[in-house]
């Protein structure tokens, strides 16, 4: 995270600005993956755009004796991501692709000769789906392969045959004793921010804070959660946090 920004904020307006995950994301376990019921043998090319989603792939692959195929096609967001593949494969241009960073972008990168291609995208579950990761609600024996994302969305336009599947999960911090009554406000980015939240402060009144938002799914789920919502971002006056929280300060005269 670039911290220039903040470091603005505070130095212009005098506030403290501290930086608290409130999940983390881990690996799932071979029983969690098992319940969307796919085989990663089925598929000829892997998406990914995440380095802590490469190193889940590959610790479910060895825990369920999966030998991937040196046939197997990478696809990456960007260089970052698909360099440390090095981690765990040798890297060979032919069969690691990247993007900019843009689900566009690595559209562009499947060539006609990867076009028949059986994609699989990399996911992390979302705090609606993880309960049924445990086997205590019917998956109906599907992966999570609704085109919710971004590059869901792109891959379904382009007409590109894929599977979405979990690999790694938000996992809600303990935040009880992390001294949230003594902020004013929060910035959440993701619903498993506010998962973490609900679970840690099940009462609203426990937690007095104002909240900051980014993004359109936790826009959705505060609503959905009846929690009201102070500032929201990106907007065309406010493309980032930084700028939103420049300019609810200035409007409150901070």
């Amino acid at each position: 995270m670039d911290l220039t920004p903040y470091n603005a904020l505070t130095e212009k307006f005098g506030v403290q600005i501290d930086f608290k995950p409130f999940f983390v994301i881990e690996p799932l376990t071979s029983r969690e993956f098992r319940t969307q019921r796919l085989n990663i043998l089925d598929y000829t090319a892997i998406v990914f755009s995440a380095r802590h989603t490469i190193d889940a792939f590959f610790k479910l692959c060895e825990e369920l004796r999966v030998t991937v195929p040196e046939t197997m096609n990478y696809f990456c967001t960007s260089e970052k991501v698909a360099m440390y593949l090095q981690k765990h494969i040798v890297y060979r241009k032919r069969k690691i692709f990247f993007g900019q960073s843009t689900p566009d972008s690595l559209i562009s990168v499947i060539s006609a000769k990867h076009r028949g291609d059986r994609f699989l995208i990399t996911t992390t579950a979302s705090p609606s789906e993880i309960h049924a990761l445990d086997g205590s609600a019917d998956s109906e024996g599907k992966p999570f392969a609704e085109p919710s994302d971004a590059i869901s969305r792109q891959f379904k336009a382009a007409g590109l045959n894929f599977t979405t599947a979990a690999f790694v999960k938000p996992v809600s911090q303990d935040l009880r004793d992390a001294g949230l009554d003594s902020y004013d406000m929060a910035v959440v980015y993701n619903p498993a921010d506010l998962k973490s939240l609900q679970e840690n402060f099940p009462e609203h009144g426990e937690v007095t804070l104002k909240f900051v938002t980014f993004g359109k799914q936790i826009v959705k789920a505060m609503e959905e959660a009846g929690i009201p919502i102070e500032v929201q971002a990106p907007t065309p006056e406010a493309p980032s946090v930084a700028k939103a929280l420049e300019n609810y300060l200035s409007a409150h005269n901070r």
